[in-house]
């Protein structure tokens, strides 16, 4: 997966269209990744004990992959995310925009 934790993200399309936020979590076996403020779902969650109320609480559900386009850290702008082998042979990210390796 080009995208993974920690990286900022917009969204291209949904309900959060043009929403900007950091990956929380990445689910590679079904190409999927949680986003901090983007596609919150409210949850309905019983009381554990007695006396205590049931609450709406509001979760961050996760988004298709494809769905999402990574913003570089260096430039600013949402690009897309290429693969570049250096010399000892350790493959890095790079940003298509601005040729610049990404962390």
């Amino acid at each position: 997966m080009k995208i993974k934790k920690d990286d900022k993200i917009i969204m291209l399309s949904g309900k959060d269209k043009g929403k900007k936020g950091k990956v929380v979590k990445v689910i590679p076996k079904i190409g999927k990744i949680i986003v901090e403020g983007v596609n919150i779902v409210k949850k309905h969650r019983r009381p554990k004990k007695q006396g205590e109320k049931g609450q709406r609480i509001e979760v961050a559900s996760p988004i298709n992959i494809s769905n999402a386009m990574m913003i570089c850290p260096k430039c600013g702008k949402q690009t897309r995310v290429g693969y570049k082998v250096l010399e000892n042979k350790e493959k890095v990210r790079v940003c298509k925009k601005c040729n610049q390796e990404m962390k």
